[in-house]
């Protein structure tokens, strides 16, 4: 059992992947208020010794739970290489070049060492030899270009980039629906499949 269930909270903002035995515990807690998508898993639990009767639980692919809503965050999802090189789609956003994730750096459009900050609108998909090029200068100060400005995904769109390859059709078709206007994301067909 690998598939992932997609968490929300009770307004329908997108929390996090579980596992299935978290997404069980919620179940079993009486914390999952209402449920989209397939059910992925059946689980079968003991016979009750008065009823005779099989306990069971379904687990569907999108689970909302009760809680406190989890107010639209200000602040940005955790900014990892992974998440960073699928936002960019693995391009170098210098030379356009694709690559895979191993060759790929992350580069500062102002770097650290001139006040810089490691933070997604700051930063972008580069290869090796484009960043080496660049080094600790500004665009302005040598003859490059971004070929796209980088944007802070939401959360929607970050947790479609750190489980692409595992994300069910019906898990995908709810995130993309909340997707930000800016989002690489929407033009990205690998992802949806």
């Amino acid at each position: 059992m690998s598939e992932r269930i997609l968490r929300l909270d009770k307004t329908g903002t997108p929390i996090e992947w579980l596992d299935w035995q978290m997404a069980a515990v919620l179940y079993a807690r009486g914390l999952v208020t209402w449920t989209l998508g397939d059910v992925i898993y059946r689980l079968q639990g003991g016979i009750n010794r008065l009823s005779g009767c099989r306990s069971s639980l379904s687990l569907h692919s999108i689970i909302a739970c009760d809680g406190l809503a989890h107010v639209e965050r200000r602040r940005a999802p955790p900014l990892t290489n992974r998440a960073l090189f699928r936002r960019d789609q693995h391009l170098c956003l210098y030379c356009g070049k694709s690559f895979n994730e191993n060759v790929l750096t992350r580069d500062h459009i102002v770097p650290t060492s001139r006040g810089g900050r490691d933070h997604w609108s700051n930063v972008v998909c580069a290869c090796k030899r484009c960043n080496q090029r660049k080094g600790s200068r500004l665009l302005a100060e040598i003859d490059m270009e971004l070929l796209a400005l980088p944007y802070v995904p939401n959360m929607a769109e970050y947790l479609a980039l750190i489980n692409s390859h595992r994300i069910r059709g019906d898990q995908m078709a709810f995130l993309r629906n909340q997707f930000g206007k800016n989002s690489r994301l929407l033009q990205q067909t690998s992802l949806y499949q």
